[in-house]
């Protein structure tokens, strides 16, 4: 063989042995977990950190309530406003629930002082369902996608990629199951949180969410 040929798959096998290196690196960050995300991702912190200290996250009121063949169904408008502002809706819908007793059920996200690094703690929710008191929660109506950004958190994490994002959004409310993740990220909580309370027409029901991710309603008169 000549020295030109051995040259040539000598230079060969370094580009083959460099592109090979290349495509493990690339695989490697390809395999981002949720627990590498909120441990090293600074952009991930700062954008919770921004989360504002949370009240009015929504409203319902009945619009219809009435009798069919001796029972009663309530039919009421469901609205999510957004995080910035308690005027804009993110998401509406409306549902017919058998009786008058709407349940509503959210999963929440508790994060510690030791996340966020500013003395108070940030808590994220998400609207699943709303279902009536015959109703199984799992056949109710669905609010937001499970898996997917919700709405209201539209743009809070623009500082991650788009594969960050999709991966956080996804993987977040299963740490539930991990004790010891909870622990160790920063996270006090996340755990699925159901209110219910009995509807009558003339009255707008705010719910709200305190510090500590407790969501509650707030009755007022439907002016």
């Amino acid at each position: 063989m000549s020295i030109s040929t051995k040259l040539f798959w000598g230079s060969l096998g370094l580009a083959i042995l460099a592109l090979g290196g290349l495509l493990g690196v690339a695989f490697l960050k390809t395999g981002l977990t949720i627990q590498e995300l909120l441990t090293e991702n600074r952009q991930l912190k700062e954008a919770i950190a921004l989360l504002t200290v949370e009240e009015q996250i929504g409203y319902a009121k009945v619009t219809r309530q009435e009798e069919r063949d001796g029972t009663l169904h309530t039919t009421l408008k469901f609205v999510e406003t957004a995080r910035d502002d308690p005027l804009e809706t993110v998401f509406e819908g409306s549902f017919t629930l058998e009786g008058d007793v709407a349940h509503f059920d959210a999963l929440i996200v508790k994060f510690d002082n030791q996340f966020v690094r500013e003395g108070r703690g940030r808590s994220l929710y998400l609207w699943r369902r709303v279902y009536g008191e015959k109703t199984a929660p799992s056949e109710g109506f669905p609010i937001e996608a499970f898996g997917r950004e919700p709405e209201r958190y539209r743009g809070l994490l623009d500082g991650l990629s788009v594969r960050e994002r999709d991966l956080f959004w996804s993987e977040i409310w299963d740490l539930a199951h991990d004790l010891q993740a909870l622990r160790e990220y920063g996270i006090v909580a996340v755990y699925g949180s159901a209110v219910y309370t009995q509807l009558k027409p003339g009255l707008v029901y705010i719910f709200k969410i305190s510090p500590t991710g407790q969501v509650f309603p707030e009755t007022i008169p439907d002016l």
